[in-house]
């Protein structure tokens, strides 16, 4: 079972402006008007130099599911605000848009389409909430997941956040998130039975608490999971108890069954170093295959800083810095019109700002990533018009589409379409990868970046350019519509 939306009908779960938007397009006739939208961010998180897409599955299943009830007609016609015609045009809803996206596990940049959406502009405009809350949740989650499991250059990382997420939904499809973004397993048993994601854990301090001794406690553990015993070690003293009662557990209750222990677990106090003399403590007392796992408010700056103060560390559990993003809790994916259509003819449309980085791209494009045939890295995406056609064979000269006198020339590349089809006249085509799948591309992916792009502080700005035609397209609308 993986359709975590079967139970519920998230139709209307979308900003009010939507639906009056669609009503009014609907009395002014445009309920055919094609438009041509597309989802996109502008700023990578944590100042970041790339973001990883996450959530396509998820807005499958709602958009597979779209349809309004009786109930929420009536609600509907509770606001006194809707005609009974545009009602009538509700309750036989259905859905004829073609949708493009970016798979999930790629590494995605700013101000390139993760999502285009064409189609008639009332069924574009009714979707916008559903689309930009799943991908913006589960890409932030997976984004900052995938910092965290870099920094830990190898070792096991589990998320441990379920109960500091925001909500149900935050800790399942977060849980979700991570496992693409890196993590081995979950706390949340919820997302191991509904994804397959392994469910992780031992104990929480109650637990040592609960019983008249720590010995006991980890003695009555050892005896009840022999095969999974990691002990937490930290409820009282680390070293003067903790892992004292953990070591005399190990020689009196699993070493008669033949049993050899997991780990342990520091969760408090100065981890780097406890981890060195814990350590220190197990591989004396014959143990040196027993684990050191450390949680407590971990984040990739802490995980980087153990491991380069030597911490004697095998694993770490990640809770809320990891499920919540909390350095940087906002993706900022949004949705914009690029295009109307009226035949074959698209007309392109533009957002235009002061601030720069908020001018639109406009028009139905293309995105396109170039790699080295060499070195199989990435060397820079490219957006073109959705008629363009590509030669790599001869190479392509590239220009950064604001200092325009930036240019380069690739040779010895290849190119792969990264807006794949999904709906076509509203009827999915595209299948969903099974989770280990999109898991293994995530890694895979992650590795064609080069590591200046994966730099945490001041990363290189990978390319992401506009094609001659598109950007001539661009200059063009900006000169005709700008202001002065």
């Amino acid at each position: 079972m993986t359709d975590v939306n079967q139970a519920r009908n998230l139709t209307l779960l979308m900003d009010f402006y939507e639906m009056t938007m669609a009503a009014g397009y609907f009395e002014e006739g445009y309920e055919e008007q094609i438009g041509v939208f597309d989802m996109f961010f502008r700023k990578v998180p944590d100042d970041g130099g790339f973001a990883i897409a996450a959530g396509l599955a998820q807005f499958c299943e709602i958009i597979d599911n779209l349809h309004f009830t009786e109930e929420d007609i009536e609600y509907l016609r509770s606001k006194n605000c809707f005609s009974e015609a545009f009602l009538d045009y509700l309750r036989h809803f259905e859905f004829h848009c073609n949708i493009w996206a970016v798979e999930e596990g790629t590494p995605v940049f700013p101000m390139e389409p993760l999502v285009i959406v064409e189609g008639p502009a009332i069924e574009a405009q009714l979707i916008e909430t559903l689309l930009l809350v799943t991908f913006n949740h589960q890409s932030l989650i997976c984004t900052k997941t995938n910092r965290i499991v870099r920094a830990a250059k190898g070792l096991p990382v589990m998320e441990f956040g379920s109960r500091r997420a925001q909500g149900y939904d935050g800790a399942v499809l977060g849980a979700r998130a991570a496992y693409i973004g890196g993590v081995v397993g979950t706390a949340c048993v919820l997302a191991d039975r509904q994804f397959g994601i392994p469910a992780l854990g031992t104990m929480a301090h109650s637990w040592v608490q609960m019983f008249p001794s720590e010995y006991e406690a980890f003695a009555r553990y050892a005896k009840l999971y022999p095969d999974n015993c990691t002990l937490l070690v930290d409820t009282y003293n680390v070293l003067k108890s903790g892992v004292p009662n953990a070591i005399r557990v190990f020689n009196e209750v699993l070493a008669p069954m033949g049993i050899r222990p997991k780990g342990v677990r520091i969760d408090s106090g100065d981890i780097a170093y406890l981890s060195k003399k814990v350590r220190k403590m197990l591989d004396e007392a014959g143990y040196p295959d027993c684990g050191i796992c450390a949680s407590n408010s971990l984040d990739e700056y802490i995980v980087r800083d153990l491991l380069v103060q030597g911490a004697k560390l095998d694993s770490f559990g990640i809770g809320e810095n990891l499920i919540t993003s909390k350095s940087s809790p906002v993706f900022g994916g949004v949705y914009k019109l690029a295009a109307v259509r009226s035949g074959e003819h698209y007309e392109p449309k533009i957002k235009i700002s002061e601030t720069a980085e908020k001018i639109t791209i406009p028009h139905l494009k293309n995105l396109y990533r170039i790699y080295d045939n060499e070195t199989g890295k990435a060397m820079a995406d490219l957006m073109t018009m959705y008629d363009e056609t590509l030669d790599a064979s001869k190479g392509l000269t590239l220009f950064d589409p604001v200092q325009t006198w930036k240019k380069r020339t690739f040779t010895g590349i290849h190119l792969k379409q990264l807006n794949v089809p999904i709906y076509v006249n509203g009827k999915r085509v595209y299948q969903t990868p099974p989770l280990e799948e999109i898991r293994r591309h995530c890694a895979e992916q992650v590795e064609t970046l080069w590591d200046e792009v994966k730099r945490f502080e001041n990363p290189h700005r990978y390319y992401v350019d506009l094609s001659q035609k598109l950007w001539d397209e661009r200059q063009r609308l900006l000169n005709e519509l700008s202001v002065n």
